[in-house]
């Protein structure tokens, strides 16, 4: 058979029918789409065990004799003085304000990586995410709306959010069980549902608007733009104006940390000119590793120091209400979205993905922590509701956990592992 008569590969046509030439080039293109992915979703699990030692590390302290000195460290406050003018904030504020802002530019970039070419990148693809997200959060939020009044709904919020970290440690500790296109689903669902956290934060979680000072921010993200369109590649020239985002931000009423997803989703996701990567998967790379082992458990050991006898009056039905929302709504929700949109024909389930998985999937997503917690500081002042909804989210995680790993024993099958180089 001459050139001419050979078949043109098509997308997702198998390796085995190409030409021999072509198989090069064809997996190259899946290293490149794929192996980003793998991983994004490897550090997440590994980051998982380090979130669970910071935990622990943050419980005993709250629950033993240095329990004062534990709280103190988060008062101490930092910043710089030049004569009459002062910025001075506790350490705590430091680390849900600033670090955690870059969190949020690393949700940011993966966002816009998987809109540009990943699980999101078509209305096809986006659809069972989109309806998993969207159910597995609307639920939890109307359960606890139910189950609350007053100040304490105030928190509605909270069981919304599935921690990535957390989960996919989760599903790795069931080892072959899981299908490699569930975790990649449930990534998928993970960054919707962050989305969907950061407009709930954004929306219903930030002060009052000052229009002028969101004005400097909106400035800050307009240079940004001017930058790459002048072709200007020296990354942190870009620091500058994203400093700008995010003190626009601050002052104007948002919670700074959307001036991270901000700045996240504007960086490129293609590569410019000659250059083997785009600034997006660089930024990625480079960051990811430093959120997932340092940013992360720091937020965990500053946020997730709970005292398991102290300050419960008041705030008990807010602990049961995150709880129910986690542990009930979200298996609920992503259960009854996903087969809402495959009865109407919406979406449909990859293969390997059976009514068992979707199980699985809604358990572990009600593993809330990192995100839950966040919203849970911006939601209460109140100590008691605050103190509370904490030890519902951490309950209700440990419960989500364990519930995944009891339904992944006993409904998943062992997988052979896939072989292979790729």
């Amino acid at each position: 058979m001459n050139d001419a008569e050979r078949p043109t590969p098509t997308e997702g046509t198998p390796m085995e029918v190409m030409p021999p030439e072509a198989w090069a080039p064809a997996h190259g293109l899946v290293q490149r789409i794929v192996a980003p992915v793998l991983r994004f979703t490897a550090i997440e699990a590994a980051s998982g065990i380090a979130l669970i030692a910071a935990t622990v590390l943050a419980l005993v302290c709250a629950n033993s004799p240095w329990a004062p000195h534990y709280a103190a460290i988060w008062e101490f406050q930092v910043g710089l003085q030049l004569g009459d003018v002062a910025l001075v904030r506790p350490l705590g504020w430091i680390v849900n304000d600033i670090l955690m802002a870059v969190f949020f530019f690393v949700i940011g970039l993966e966002i816009r990586r998987e809109l540009a070419f990943g699980a999101l990148d078509s209305p096809q693809k986006a659809a069972l995410p989109a309806a998993a997200a969207l159910g597995g959060m609307l639920v939890p939020a109307g359960i606890f709306a139910l189950l609350t009044d007053g100040e304490a709904r105030a928190g509605w919020g909270v069981p919304m959010a599935t921690d990535i970290a957390f989960a996919l440690g989760i599903l790795t500790l069931l080892g072959p069980r899981v299908p490699a296109v569930l975790r990649i689903l449930l990534l998928a669902v993970a960054v919707l549902d962050d989305l969907g956290a950061i407009l709930v934060i954004a929306v219903f979680y930030s002060s009052g608007v000052v229009w002028a000072n969101l004005a400097l921010g909106a400035a800050g993200l307009g240079l940004i733009w001017l930058l790459q369109l002048a072709g200007v590649r020296r990354r942190a020239i870009y620091s500058l104006p994203a400093i700008l985002v995010w003190v626009g931000a601050y002052t104007g009423g948002l919670h700074p940390t959307i001036a991270g997803v901000l700045v996240g989703v504007m960086t490129p996701v293609r590569a410019w000119g000659l250059e083997p990567r785009s600034p997006a998967a660089d930024l990625i790379d480079r960051l990811h590793p430093w959120v997932a082992f340092g940013i992360m458990p720091v937020f965990a050991l500053a946020n997730a120091g709970v005292s398991m006898t102290a300050g419960g009056g008041g705030g008990d039905g807010v602990g049961l209400a995150v709880a129910a929302g986690l542990v009930l709504g979200k298996p609920v929700g992503v259960g009854l979205a996903i087969a809402a949109a495959v009865g109407l024909g919406v979406a449909r389930l990859p293969e390997g993905v059976g009514p068992r998985e979707v199980l699985v999937l809604g358990c572990v997503a009600g593993i809330g922590f990192t995100m839950s917690l966040f919203i849970a500081s911006l939601a209460f002042t109140n100590a008691a509701l605050l103190h509370a909804t904490k030890l519902g989210v951490l309950v209700a995680s440990a419960i989500a956990a364990a519930a995944t790993l009891l339904a992944g024993r006993l409904l998943l099958p062992v997988r052979a592992a896939p072989s292979g180089d790729g």
